[in-house]
């Protein structure tokens, strides 16, 4: 009995310092993971294109009334008079 009681005094440091040093890994890899998922889903590449029809459209809503170039009844605001 004594034998067993000096192996388990001999092995209680290792198995601590053991499971520690695993433990320590274990948290240092799972914040390595989130870092890592946050720069793969925070890191977006946005390629921005600017194109004229957008403002071609905005020029023609301001300037005037589509329904009226189409030769329809509007009103003041250039909306579809019903008649």
């Amino acid at each position: 009995m004594e034998d067993i009681s000096n192996l388990i005094k001999e092995a209680k440091p290792l198995y601590f310092a053991r499971k520690r040093r695993n433990n320590f890994i274990k948290g240092s890899l799972a914040v390595l993971f989130c870092v890592v998922m946050m720069n793969i889903f925070t890191m977006q590449s946005y390629t921005v294109y600017y194109s004229d029809d957008f403002l071609n459209e905005l020029s023609d809503v301001t300037e005037g009334s589509v329904i009226a170039d189409m030769g329809l009844p509007t009103d003041d605001y250039g909306l579809l008079m019903v008649v």
